[in-house]
């Protein structure tokens, strides 16, 4: 249906000072922050995450060599969605406006909406992370319990969720530093950023950018700031939906990725009978993860 001019009575009046409503600022690119970025040329991406070989056995003298296997562990899928959003401006509309250009102002709303759905995709991966009705490739939910090909469990979350706060933060970093392959051997993870929502930014900004500790009268360092600890500080997400909710990104390779399939693209064009010029907007992306260690979670106390 197209925009008419009775939906543009206001816009039509000869002395009007303002029009208002479209030209908010908006966050933009806040995923850019959280996910790798990868184009695609396919309807749909698969990673699939390989096991290695176990801990090497002792040889005994004369004794033969022992053989292990590798293989696949299990396969990530990103399944690219199609958004689009389109608009019609009737002939009449546009011919009788006296301001602004009704095609340019309604252009840039488009944009937003089509920011905002794309920031609010990117933000469900964290959203749905304790939602076991959302799984990864290994059949878990993004922060939960993982069995291993080497029969070994890894916990991406707290035993008891914990609110945002530097012992929570501390045990977190422990945590990952404790994480090992698919055979169990160790490896060498490090908590780089902390992702929190708009309630904890304060919170986050006291825990990693004062010089002491936080909520003590010692006169004790900020032992996370001295040793160079989660050195791409913190981001504050403003999709996440949980206000007690907190992330910490690892730099495990392969983890939150958004495939690009076909960059955003803006079209426009008139049709003859009606005379109507209408408006298009349409992007194709996923976005998801592969392996599970490039996160650490905690849905919060509360």
């Amino acid at each position: 249906m197209a925009i008419t001019r009775s939906q543009l009575l206001k816009e039509l009046e000869p002395g009007l000072n303002a029009l208002f409503g479209l030209e908010y600022d908006r966050y933009t690119n806040e995923h850019a922050e959280i996910f790798d970025t990868e184009s695609s040329d396919r309807a749909f991406e698969e990673e699939v995450m390989l096991s290695g070989f176990g801990q090497a056995p002792v040889k005994g003298e004369g004794a033969a060599v022992s053989y292990d296997t590798a293989g696949e562990a299990w396969t990530a899928r990103y399944t690219h969605e199609t958004i689009a959003l389109a608009f019609a401006i009737t002939e009449e509309a546009i011919e009788d406006n006296l301001y602004d250009r009704l095609s340019a102002r309604y252009t840039r709303a488009l944009a937003r909406s089509m920011a905002n759905t794309k920031q609010v995709k990117a933000a469900a991966i964290l959203n749905n992370a304790f939602n076991s009705s959302y799984k990864g490739g290994d059949g878990v939910e993004l922060c939960g319990t993982h069995s291993t090909v080497g029969g070994g469990n890894i916990v991406n979350e707290p035993a008891t969720p914990a609110d945002l706060n530097e012992t929570s933060l501390e045990q977190a970093l422990i945590d990952i530093s404790a994480f090992v392959d698919e055979r169990g051997l160790k490896i060498a993870l490090r908590g780089m950023k902390l992702i929190v929502p708009p309630a904890l930014q304060f919170t986050a900004e006291r825990i990693l950018v004062s010089d002491l500790r936080v909520g003590t009268a010692d006169n004790d360092i900020n032992a996370m700031k001295n040793m160079g600890m989660l050195p791409q500080g913190y981001t504050v997400n403003h999709f996440l939906t949980d206000p007690d909710a907190w992330f910490v990104k690892t730099d495990a390779p392969n983890g939150l990725k958004h495939f690009v399939r076909s960059p955003i693209k803006t079209a426009m064009e008139g049709d003859f009978e009606t005379g109507n010029v209408r408006f298009k907007s349409r992007e194709r992306f996923s976005f998801g993860w592969s392996d599970f260690r490039a996160i650490y979670g905690s849905e919060g106390a509360a």
